[in-house]
């Protein structure tokens, strides 16, 4: 999976500026540094440059502010992924191609979003908690749908779909664990590069109509910023 660093891109890999409301990006910032049961509404509120009852008239609780800052990252998350799968096509591998490509840019340049939304699950009050994780599961249904199609054509060589494709979420989600910009690898490399594993995963046989994909060099070393 090779991409073209001179093809424009199209919306669903642009990321640009975040567009979080002041309130919100205070909010993944703090969420960030001290975790959502450190942070106080107090230390929100400073960071926005806002008084405690101002941010309240915006949000009217801290958990408020994590349920909204979770609701937007997933549905952006979603978003993309629908549209990626859709412009790729009918074929297993090129869905594949593109939402692992959605999933790894998603966790890199959102990736104090996707990390937030991945450990504060336990602190989502019980009422809301079921809402955020059925939007979870569409995405990993996602992956799936595409590992099983690709199996049952007999492109893929797996016996086991589902968990191969949890494996590949996991393995995507995972990034925003450990990446860094200044990193041994470009976002672009780093797709690439991950790609072809996420191909391999799924056993991909390929076929005769498509270019052969070189295997990348095998890095002994480890800089700052790539995977433990």
């Amino acid at each position: 999976m090779t991409l073209d660093p001179y093809a424009a891109r199209p919306a669903w890999r642009d990321y640009g500026r975040s567009d979080l409301p002041i309130p919100l990006a205070a909010a993944l910032s703090a969420f960030a540094d001290h975790g959502y049961h450190g942070t106080s509404v107090r230390e929100i509120a400073g960071r926005a440059g806002l008084s405690v009852p101002g941010l309240y008239h915006h949000y009217p609780s801290k958990q408020s502010m994590l349920q909204g800052l979770l609701e937007m990252s997933m549905d952006d998350l979603l978003w993309r992924s629908e549209q990626s799968i859709a412009a790729a096509g009918p074929e297993p591998i090129d869905r594949l191609d593109a939402v692992v490509t959605t999933l790894l840019e998603f966790h890199m340049y959102r990736r104090e979003q996707a990390f937030i939304g991945s450990s504060e699950i336990r602190s989502l009050d019980a009422d809301y908690r079921p809402v955020y994780t059925a939007k979870r599961r569409r995405q990993q249904q996602m992956v799936d749908e595409i590992v099983v199609d690709g199996a049952q054509r007999g492109v893929f060589v797996t016996g086991d779909p589902y968990d191969t494709g949890r494996a590949i979420t996991t393995m995507c989600v995972g990034v925003s664990i450990w990446y860094r910009p200044d990193g041994r690898l470009s976002p672009d490399e780093l797709v690439d590069r991950w790609g072809r594993i996420a191909r391999d995963t799924v056993g991909y046989v390929g076929d005769s109509t498509r270019p052969e994909i070189t295997s990348p060099q095998i890095v002994r070393h480890r800089d700052q910023g790539d995977a433990p």
